[in-house]
């Protein structure tokens, strides 16, 4: 234990998700998106970190341009005793990597970067292909944008079925998707996803495709679980609004002697997501994982804090539109169709 990381929590003690495979995911990871103010090396020490105090899930991408780091700091963590079986470990597919030749090589690379034989989940990122740089602008746009294909998003899906059949992933799942389009990959996929990654916080809490995802044994995984305060300047509104400051929290913060941030993520976890929060400070993501384990919300609680959603999505995705004149609404289906090209 290093000295710097305060008192560990026991791992067996923390909230566990049943896939539909049977397989245990813990119900709290440590997301590793350094935005682009955290180095790859600051990422590392956090994940060796998290380790020590009892993380097992790691939510990865290759897009996060720090995979080799954190890979040494997974080996690291092997090494020091913690068993591969434990580990949950996800990574995910970039949007400028969705045609079939380059899946699989994608895959591998991150494998590699990792340093590991095989990953629990693969991630299809965004269900659009549309590159665009790291660090661009809001207004930026791919010259050769595309809106959602399915026929092009179900090649992409079956090749991440073969990394299965490969046996070089256990789980494969979708991220930042809509009920439209999880209704036809769902109709067309030999294997199923075993999860949705999405914006799930107590001002954006998609209760219609929260009770989706679950109704067909999907597992939702929530990022943005703070509400993203740290999240790049190109994505924030003016419109946005911040959980930490919402009345109803900050008073059940006040009752339980807790931060906002841990009512936040005890909500999410009692009511049935993953939350993957990012933290580089050894209190702040012990102080994360501790908040599942002990002094949970009361059901008023609970059921004051579902009162709170503002249908506030912090995360739209502008740099994914594919044509002109176009509103970020358009990349989410909001009418419950998929957007026409």
């Amino acid at each position: 234990m290093s000295a710097h990381n305060p008192q560990p929590i026991d791992p067996a003690s923390v909230p566990q998700r049943t896939l539909a495979s049977g397989a245990k995911m813990p119900a709290i990871g440590l997301g590793t998106f350094g935005s682009d103010h955290i180095t790859p090396a600051q990422i590392a020490t956090a994940v060796i970190g998290a380790a020590e105090v009892g993380y097992r899930h790691f939510d990865c991408a290759a897009v996060y341009s720090n995979e080799p780091e954190v890979g040494g700091a997974l080996k690291h963590a092997m090494a020091s005793g913690v068993k591969r079986e434990e580990l949950w470990v996800t990574s995910k597919l970039w949007n400028d990597k969705h045609a079939v030749k380059d899946v699989a090589p994608t895959f591998e690379k991150s494998l590699q970067d990792l340093q590991l034989e095989y990953l629990d989940l693969y991630l299809v990122h965004w269900p659009f292909p549309n590159f665009h740089p790291p660090g661009c602008d809001v207004t930026s746009r791919s010259a050769d944008s595309k809106p959602y294909i399915h026929e092009n998003y179900m090649a992409t899906w079956r090749e991440l079925e073969k990394l299965v059949d490969r046996g070089l992933v256990r789980h494969i799942g979708t991220s930042n998707m809509t009920i439209p389009k999880l209704e036809l990959l769902l109709r067309d996929a030999r294997i199923k996803p075993a999860v949705n990654e999405m914006e799930l916080h107590p001002h954006f809490q998609q209760p219609e495709l929260f009770d989706y995802v679950r109704s067909h044994g999907i597992e939702p995984i929530g990022y943005c679980p703070l509400g993203s305060p740290n999240r790049p300047e190109r994505d924030r509104t003016p419109e946005d609004t911040n959980p930490l400051e919402d009345p109803v929290i900050v008073e059940i913060a006040r009752e339980h002697s807790i931060h906002p941030t841990t009512v936040c993520l005890k909500w999410a976890v009692q009511r049935g997501q993953t939350p993957i929060p990012f933290s580089t400070n050894p209190k702040n993501y012990t102080s994360n994982l501790r908040a599942v384990v002990e002094d949970p919300l009361t059901s008023d609680e609970m059921a004051a804090l579902a009162g709170i959603d503002r249908g506030c999505r912090l995360i739209k995705g502008q740099v994914f539109l594919w044509k002109a004149n176009q509103t970020w609404e358009d990349l989410w289906d909001v009418n419950g169709v998929i957007t026409p090209a």
